[in-house]
């Protein structure tokens, strides 16, 4: 058992609506979504000494202290890699909590990414970043793997090409994922399922990805509050206790595309973080009830049950085949629809959402709920969490 586990918890959780235009500032929205998860946690502005949030996040730790009224901050910090970043925010949040750099860490993640700027568009300011993620990124630009679809999309063509797979076994993601979407009154896509014959139906983005392989884009905040165990349980809400916290990094590792690795349809980085989490949780796969997947890409989520040990390389498509991922499937995945139905917040949705079923406050709750897994952005060195109630 790691040091870290069940030092930490996340007391509290915040977000704004979701929504393709919020009609306010990036900043707006983060200060909006912290208060809500103070306000959750049943704690005060006056309270936090600690912000952690993105590299990519906008707004600035002392502008989110001047325009909440922070009297000082002890600790602050970001994480790399996009959404590759989520649960290690957290995990940042955690060290500084469980060795005393810190009391009540606020993370946050805010943006404009529907209304603003648009993350599955090609940027040519990344391939002119003044760091290596730039001379990375210079090579394969010119080449047309300039957006995450395209990127991903050759990923998912070699697992196609290794496994026997097909798109129709990508539309089961999509298709779960916007059935749960459909009951969750937070979701985008509240009351708005898709079929299988829908998911095969909609155009092509990058072959072999459809527009449904794809998750959204989306305006919002969120934000999560963290303090040690004990303090967290006599808070208001009943704590989501960090039993483990974990990033990783796999061989040739790039950012969204790995193309000089030997195989290409595997995802090494998520395997070192589950075996770190298995590790620090004392625990195994067979153990979690509820997985919060990254999936702002279909294939994605098949490569992460594979990675993680839930089954066996190429094995995911049966997995997906009997409803496995359904809300009373062997697995529960995304019960709030996750990025591709409820919306794209970096994953932070997701983690809110998994200490909702902890909670079991859940718009589709899981029965029975002790241990939760959340993940983060595949394809980029990545992070991820296992939640206990």
């Amino acid at each position: 058992m790691s040091p870290l586990s069940g030092a930490a918890a996340i007391a509290g959780i915040g977000a704004t609506e979701f929504s393709k235009d919020s009609g306010r500032s990036e900043l707006r929205l983060a200060v909006e979504a912290i208060r809500a998860a103070l306000g959750d946690a049943g704690l005060d502005v006056s309270d936090v000494d600690g912000l952690v949030t993105f590299t990519m996040d906008g707004n600035a730790e002392i502008a989110v202290a001047r325009e909440l009224g922070l009297p000082e901050l002890k600790f602050f910090s970001r994480i790399n890699y996009g959404g590759g970043a989520a649960c290690a925010t957290v995990q940042q949040a955690a060290m500084a909590v469980a060795t005393g750099v810190a009391e009540v860490v606020v993370v946050y993640r805010a943006f404009n990414e529907r209304s603003g700027t648009r993350f599955g568009l090609a940027h040519a300011a990344a391939a002119q970043q003044p760091n290596t993620n730039g001379v990375d990124n210079s090579w394969h630009y010119p080449m047309g793997l300039a957006t995450p679809a395209a990127m991903v999309a050759m990923f998912a063509r070699r697992y196609l090409h290794d496994y026997g797979a097909s798109t129709e076994d990508f539309g089961r993601v999509a298709v779960a994922m916007r059935r749960h979407a459909a009951t969750n009154p937070n979701a985008w896509f509240h009351h708005r399922p898709i079929s299988l014959a829908d998911h095969q139906a909609s155009r092509w983005i990058a072959e072999p990805l459809r527009l449904l392989d794809c998750c959204q884009e989306s305006d919002g905040g969120v934000a999560l509050v963290v303090v040690s165990a004990e303090r967290a349980r006599d808070l208001r809400q009943p704590p989501a206790v960090i039993s483990a916290a974990a990033q990783g990094s796999g061989p040739d590792q790039f950012v969204m595309t790995s193309y000089y690795r030997a195989g290409l349809a595997g995802l090494p980085e998520m395997r070192v973080v589950g075996e770190q989490l298995w590790r620090q949780a004392g625990i195994g796969p067979s153990d979690i009830q509820v997985a919060v997947l990254y999936d702002h890409f279909t294939p994605f989520v098949l490569v992460q049950l594979e990675e993680l040990g839930f089954c066996g390389p190429g094995e995911a498509r049966h997995f997906l085949a009997d409803g496995g991922i359904e809300i009373d499937g062997r697995l529960p995945v995304n019960p709030h629809g996750g990025q591709l139905g409820e919306a794209y917040l970096h994953g932070m949705n997701g983690i809110t959402e998994g200490v909702r079923q902890l909670r079991g406050t859940a718009a589709n709750q899981v029965s029975t709920v002790d241990n939760v897994l959340v993940t983060a952005g595949t394809g980029v060195p990545t992070s991820a969490l296992v939640l206990t109630g």
